[in-house]
């Protein structure tokens, strides 16, 4: 598949424990390969819905009528759900990050690999792209995202740099900011450093974050009661917000306790972590962080 190449497709879909006529969700549609795969296990009755804000997704839409696409962002899950009078799923299915397409295309500006504008937009409709956020932002608005989002322990002498460099000549390509930056980049660690940077700046672009905290908080009033949450994350940000909500519920703190110590979480893991096997991590590259966690409502006795 020339768009993206599924991570862990079976291992993912497997999870949703897929009834014949159950209706499912695949929040991050893409290039269709997780969607495929849930259409071939589900009977004629079986509905699917997929989401996906990036335009050029609508080339891969699937031509079966028990398919829809919409083109919206998955933390409006709940609400456009409805309007296809929908209030219950059987289940859901996330693979979170970018697709290997958006990574391929020079001119999206996602690659290190590639000179192009730099954009990193998942909907190009959106007002901020990632040339407003190096351009714009204060010194320590920028160490904040690279620290928070990149894990860069030097954040504030990077942010400092683009600062200092972006009042001589705008930045305005991946190759400019690289360029910039070349004193941060031993030649050893150039690829990681960069992918920590370039992944702050994506995170803060599309609010990867707060739309996974949105979406997650809507699924404990989404699934029927034995309906499945599959989701694959890429870097530990995702996977902690993830593994967290999993086991209390919540993105801070702990849930708190009645009078005789229990808590009242929403949802429970099913099964252990699934990561990829050495031979999918040989054949996709991208793969190789991957991490598929699986849950489930917690039902009241």
């Amino acid at each position: 598949m020339s768009y993206h190449n599924p991570v862990l497709l079976h291992e993912s879909v497997d999870a949703l424990a897929i009834k014949e006529d159950g209706v499912y969700v695949d929040v991050t549609f893409g290039g269709g390969g997780h969607s495929r795969e849930i259409l071939n296990r589900l009977g004629e009755n079986g509905k699917l819905f997929g989401f996906d804000q990036d335009p050029d997704a609508q080339n891969n839409v699937i031509d079966d009528e028990r398919f829809v696409l919409i083109p919206e962002n998955f933390r409006y899950l709940s609400r456009f759900l409805r309007f296809h009078g929908v209030k219950k799923v059987d289940g859901v299915l996330a693979d979170l990050g970018v697709s290997s397409h958006q990574f391929n295309e020079a001119e999206r500006g996602f690659s290190i690999r590639f000179d192009g504008d730099l954009d990193m937009r998942m909907n190009q409709k959106s007002k901020i792209s990632a040339k407003e956020i190096i351009n714009s932002y204060s010194e320590e608005k920028l160490a904040e995202i690279l620290f928070l989002y990149g894990e860069l322990r030097n954040s504030r002498n990077i942010a400092k740099t683009i600062v200092e460099k972006r009042e001589q000549l705008k930045i305005e390509t991946s190759f400019q900011l690289k360029e910039v930056l070349q004193r941060y980049l031993p030649k050893a660690k150039e690829h990681k450093i960069l992918a920590q940077i370039f992944q702050a700046i994506r995170i803060e672009v599309n609010e990867e974050l707060e739309v996974l905290k949105e979406f997650l908080m809507q699924i404990p009033g989404l699934l029927t009661d034995n309906g499945r949450l599959s989701v694959i994350s890429y870097h530990s940000l995702e996977d902690r917000l993830v593994k967290r909500f999993i086991r209390t519920g919540l993105f801070s703190g702990e849930p708190e306790k009645d009078v005789f110590g229990n808590s009242d979480e929403p949802m429970k893991k099913v099964g252990k972590l699934i990561v990829p096997t050495p031979q999918e991590i040989k054949i996709n590259n991208r793969a190789r962080s991957a991490k598929l966690r699986i849950a489930t409502l917690k039902l009241k006795n």
